[in-house]
Formats: structure tokens, C-alpha cells, sequence
């Protein structure tokens, strides 16, 4: 699926079967609620900290799933084409880093 499809099936899922959009500062509030979850598994799958009774590591994937989802749904509501907005970013980035990273002895 390509990001393009993706943006489309969540418009068609929220005129569907959501109603309506939430607004934008809804959905970017959700969207740092999201980003809050996924973190609390990372920090305890890979990061010092422990699972609780009941936690469950298996739900990273679903967490960055919900993360995408809710930036599906801001980028159709501000006119963002995700698809293009990355092509752009990974060509600024390849510019701009090109020799960067390469460089960094903290890297190697």
C-alpha cells in the first residue's frame, strides 16, 4: 500500500464509518496521546524500565499504527500528500547529510 492509498482509505473509513474528521488540535492532541503510548513500550522493550501486570509488549506495532493513523488523518485535513511531503524529506535529507553522518565518529 503506498502512502497515497493509505490517505485514501482512512478518508473513505472516517466518511464512512468515523462520521467526520476530528478537529485538527483534536487529532494533533490524539495524536501526542498516541506517541505517549508507543513510547512507554519502547522505554520498557529497549529502555531500563519494566512492564506492569498486564502490559503488553506485543502491542508495539498497533501503537505505531494508531501513530500513522492519526497523521493520516491531519495530513488529509491540512491538504498534506504524505506520498510527496516524504520524497521531499528523504531528498532534503540526502542533501543535506549526504557526507554528515558518514563523518561522525560517534558513529562508527
Amino acid at each position: 500500500m503506498t502512502l497515497n492509498e493509505a490517505q485514501q482509505e482512512v478518508d473513505t473509513w472516517i466518511k464512512t464509518i468515523g462520521v467526520r474528521y476530528f478537529s485538527e488540535l483534536t487529532n494533533t492532541a490524539i495524536l501526542m496521546e498516541e506517541v505517549g503510548e508507543l513510547a512507554r513500550i519502547m522505554a520498557r522493550k529497549y529502555g531500563e524500565q519494566s512492564f506492569k501486570a498486564g502490559e503488553d509488549a506485543e502491542k508495539l506495532s498497533d501503537e505505531m499504527a494508531d501513530v500513522l493513523w492519526v497523521l493520516i488523518c491531519l495530513a488529509n485535513q491540512t491538504g498534506v500528500n504524505l506520498e510527496e511531503a516524504f520524497r521531499k524529506n528523504m531528498e532534503k535529507k540526502t542533501s543535506r547529510d549526504k557526507d554528515r553522518h558518514q563523518q561522525n565518529s560517534k558513529l562508527r
